[in-house]
């Protein structure tokens, strides 16, 4: 199985939001670590050292199986 790893930076700013980041998509684990490395003196990203977030990802599959609903908020 081919496996891609996105690689996010999230941060809760609020008890219920959050900030979320793509910041790319790898080819391996070590390459996406890599961009971490080269973000973590980055403004924001060194504050908060914690967020980086990989996620591997099966090519050639869904992975949203479900249909959605928007929900109306007051602006």
């Amino acid at each position: 199985m081919t496996v891609a790893y996105v690689l996010h930076h999230v941060v809760r700013e609020f008890e219920d939001d959050e900030d979320a980041k793509l910041i790319g998509v790898y080819s391996t684990e070590d390459e996406a670590r890599a961009a971490i490395a080269r973000l973590a003196d980055q403004p924001g990203f060194r504050e908060h050292p914690e967020g980086f977030q990989i996620d591997p990802y099966p090519l050639n599959k869904d992975h949203w199986t479900e249909g959605f609903v928007t929900v109306a908020t007051d602006a």
